[in-house]
């Protein structure tokens, strides 16, 4: 096995073995999870209770539900023999209104809008048809006068049915991809200095080259990250369609695999410059100062792809979709709501792979010439050295 797959394997085991990346995981996916069901209760259709006492009341109900479904609300009807009864089930919180004879609406106390101008419209409707009938009209004129069709809606910008919930899911994604992209940078980052810190770093490039340790240990880390995202996906996608957040998942399996590739890219692009940020100083304690740019890069980056799932066709989010470091939590979210062209995707890929490739060498180049020197190193210096 080649020296590089080696490592790459050790930083995968060892990495995936830690008691903090076992407990981050686990917090991940319960705030995943806790985040899709309280979603689903909030976007659950509202229902009613309604009592009916009475043969004029239940028809006056059976109206009602009919209303009431086409607004998306729900009305159980429950029927019960006398005033009495309607009174009690009304205190006791057992129905939120009742109707008794037709002539009148009980409530408990300050009485829900949508519940009562269902029911006086049906009553409306109801008091309307008795009156044509009683002068003289045949059911077919009184059902010919009451039965109107609606206003029809002309939508200027009509929007796709599933656009707010591929904007949650992208907004999930964006969320995700910044903890990933953040978190295993630091990895990266953090590896280095320890490994420079120990003075372990002198015996492993006594056996192996910078270039080669470097490799495995951002392919090892990137590999335990995307299994990671692949299991957040899987969880969080399973969740979603059991409580039936998502009538069809095809969407957030297009979602899921482009956070994935998007992940690939912004690593590899990131992981470099995260190497470099360790290998120029000795402490953790320095680590945060050198990481410093990198993290208003990818701060910034976050902020533009959580305002691109409102605005995905603004003009930031059109430059920023193309630039290596934004690109990553930005393009995802414009190619799943539909902003972005195939010429824009594909020039986005091809900037983000061509600016990998151009700096991998770079920052192998600092990272072997800075990591056995101690104490904080400038890279001009490091840039200048033969």
């Amino acid at each position: 096995m080649s020296l590089w797959r080696i490592v790459a394997r050790r930083e995968f085991v060892e990495r995936g073995r830690d008691r903090g990346f076992a407990i981050s995981t686990a917090i991940t996916l319960v705030i995943l999870v806790g985040v899709i069901l309280v979603t689903a209760l909030l976007n659950r259709g509202t229902s009613f209770d309604l009592a009916v006492v009475g043969e004029g009341s239940r028809e006056l109900g059976r109206e009602v539900v009919v209303a009431a479904a086409a607004l998306d609300v729900e009305v159980r009807l429950h029927r019960l023999p006398d005033a009495a009864a309607a009174e009690r089930a009304v205190r006791d919180d057992e129905v939120d209104a009742a109707v008794v004879d037709a002539d009148g609406i009980v409530v408990r106390a300050e009485p829900d809008a949508r519940l009562v101008g269902l029911i006086q419209a049906a009553s409306l409707q109801e008091r309307s048809r008795a009156a044509m009938r009683g002068a003289g009209l045949t059911e077919e004129e009184v059902d010919e006068a009451l039965t109107q069709p609606p206003l029809p809606v002309d939508a200027l910008e009509p929007l796709d049915a599933r656009r707010r919930e591929n904007a949650a899911v992208a907004f999930v994604g964006v969320l995700a991809l910044y903890g990933q992209l953040f978190a295993y940078g630091y990895w990266v980052a953090a590896g280095v200095v320890e490994e420079k810190a120990s003075r372990v770093i002198e015996v492993l490039l006594a056996t192996i080259r910078p270039s080669e340790l470097l490799r495995g240990k951002i392919f090892g880390i990137g590999f335990l990250g995307l299994a990671q995202l692949v299991l957040i996906g899987v969880v969080g996608l399973g969740t979603a369609v059991a409580v039936g957040s998502l009538e069809f998942p095809a969407g957030a399996m297009t979602t899921i695999g482009l956070v994935l590739f998007w992940f690939v890219l912004g690593f590899f692009f990131y992981a470099g410059l995260f190497a470099v940020a360790g290998a120029i100083v000795t402490r953790q304690e320095d680590l945060q100062t050198t990481m410093t740019p990198l993290t208003i890069l990818i701060v910034g980056s976050f902020f533009i792809g959580i305002s691109a799932t409102g605005d995905p066709s603004s003009t930031l989010a059109t430059v920023a979709s193309l630039l290596p470091f934004s690109s990553p939590l930005v393009m995802p979210t414009r190619m799943v709501l539909g902003e972005a062209s195939p010429a824009e995707v594909v020039a986005s890929v091809a900037i983000s792979v061509a600016s990998t490739a151009a700096l991998i060498p770079l920052a192998t180049k600092i990272y072997a010439r800075a990591v056995l020197q101690s104490g904080r190193v400038r890279i001009r210096q490091v840039l200048r050295q033969t």
